[in-house]
């Protein structure tokens, strides 16, 4: 093979004279919507020549000839917190694997930031967006959705049906955390909830509300909502739940963030973790088994959660007909040493 200078632009007419085919079959086994209808010699032989020759698919020709600009927005409130880098790899995952750029909006949990976010996002022509910032009131996706850019949440849901969102199944998961608690023996158990506005923070404060309820007990006073998923939130709804009901044995926190805050507080307070109140999370991030002490938590797959909105929003942007409104994927329960039987027991 014949070495070209380093300054030439590698073309396609190079990758399909390389590997002994027509430009035509080169470019269907160079891109993953046409792959299949090449013979899977060719487009290894396809592919070959191009990592040889190190070939880049032009985007821009690429796009004027299909009116997409292979691009794809993901927007998150917060790419601080630790949940939100294994969904956003999870996209990546998958759109990378259908020649797709991926670009990330932070928003820091304000409203306008997000809208301006989207906007810029969708003045830049992306293909598609999937929105990790949904507050359940908005209107924004449905505004978006009906200009014609195809949208999936991901983590939230909004009172809109006609947005797909792919979630956790929150129900299950505050469920698995008020069993576990009960079956330690408490009773006495309060909820320190996320922020009431988006449906992470309501959903778990109702499925708590309604799972306490339901085995007989009262949990109408005992929940207390924080501002944001944040430690510091946390920290001040922990400190007033136990003012209000210094007879808690257990506390379950709507994410892991506010369970480190609740731990917090209990600490200030001289009350020991999990001797005198037991405190379990939700999320699982990384380290909460390394802090004192180990958090029993609920397991959200925010990867899979990712790989799942990515191929959903790939099915809109190629028109597939069949796509689920809400998908919930199954929580799991990981028991570490912060929930312990209640004192006496």
């Amino acid at each position: 093979m014949t070495e070209r200078p380093v300054t030439d632009r590698v073309t396609l007419i190079d990758v399909a004279r390389a590997a002994g085919v027509h430009a035509s079959t080169a470019s269907r086994a160079l891109n993953p919507e046409t792959r299949d209808v090449v013979s899977d010699p060719t487009v290894k032989r396809v592919l070959a020549a191009a990592k040889a020759l190190g070939y880049r698919p032009n985007p821009l020709a690429r796009g004027l000839r299909t009116d997409r600009t292979f691009t794809v927005g993901i927007v998150v409130p917060d790419l601080e917190t630790p949940l939100f880098p294994p969904l956003v790899r999870g996209a990546e995952a998958v759109l990378g694997g259908e020649g797709y750029t991926l670009l990330i909006g932070n928003t820091d949990n304000d409203r306008e930031h997000t809208e301006a976010v989207v906007g810029t996002l969708v003045e830049r022509r992306v293909d598609g967006l999937i929105l990790a910032t949904a507050e359940l009131d908005s209107a924004l996706e449905t505004a978006v959705q009906s200009e014609g850019t195809p949208i999936v949440l991901v983590n939230r849901e909004t009172k809109a049906d006609s947005v797909p969102a792919i979630v956790g199944d929150d129900r299950v998961g505050i469920g698995m955390a008020v069993d576990h608690l009960l079956g330690l023996g408490h009773e006495q158990i309060g909820h320190v909830a996320g922020p009431l506005r988006v449906s992470t923070g309501a959903g778990r404060a109702q499925a708590f509300r309604d799972h306490i309820a339901g085995l007989g007990l009262d949990a109408v006073e005992k929940v207390e909502a924080a501002d944001w998923f944040q430690m510091e939130p946390g920290a001040e709804a922990a400190s007033a739940l136990m003012e209000r009901h210094p007879e808690l044995t257990a506390i379950v926190a709507a994410n892991d963030l506010l369970a480190l805050g609740t731990l917090r507080a209990l600490h200030e307070a001289g009350v020991r973790v999990p001797e005198d109140v037991s405190v379990t999370g939700y999320n699982d991030m990384p380290f909460v088994d390394f802090i004192r002490p180990p958090l029993t938590t609920v397991r959200v797959p925010y990867r899979q959660m990712g790989v799942l909105a990515a191929r959903t929003l790939m099915r809109l942007i190629k028109g597939e007909d069949g796509v689920a409104a809400t998908v919930r994927l199954a929580p799991t329960l990981t028991v570490r040493q912060s929930t312990a039987p209640p004192p006496g027991k």
